[in-house]
């Protein structure tokens, strides 16, 4: 497990822009209807952006929390396009994706914590 942390560490930015990428395009291709997915929309908007921002958390790179916030403002560009390409856009996306940050910074640094313990013991 602290070897998976280490290797997402050390590439934070490729992971966290491929992530970017793919979030835009999932969110901005337009559609009929949603894929039938388990869990809720809100749900998946939540585990996306946790995903986003853990390993820029993890990193900690210089003005990761900007980073952050830049991801809030970014989700709220998107759910501001979206009703431009047959999506609905909606404000308790933007909340669910803000939550999903928060929850990606407290994971990664709980990860953090793990991988000094671990490395402390031996």
């Amino acid at each position: 497990m602290t070897r998976l942390l280490q290797q997402v560490q050390a590439h934070w930015m490729a992971i966290a822009l491929t992530l970017l990428a793919t979030i835009t395009l999932l969110s901005l291709w337009p559609l009929q209807n949603l894929p039938p997915i388990p869990g809720t929309d809100k749900t998946h908007h939540l585990i996306a952006y946790t995903a986003l921002m853990f390993p820029v958390a993890l990193r900690k790179p210089q003005g990761w929390l900007l980073m952050g916030l830049g991801f809030v403002v970014y989700s709220g560009a998107i759910e501001l396009l979206q009703p431009y390409v047959n999506r609905y856009g909606e404000w308790l996306d933007l909340a669910a994706n803000t939550a999903g940050i928060v929850c990606g910074a407290v994971l990664a640094e709980l990860a953090r914590r793990l991988i000094l313990t671990r490395n402390a013991e031996g």
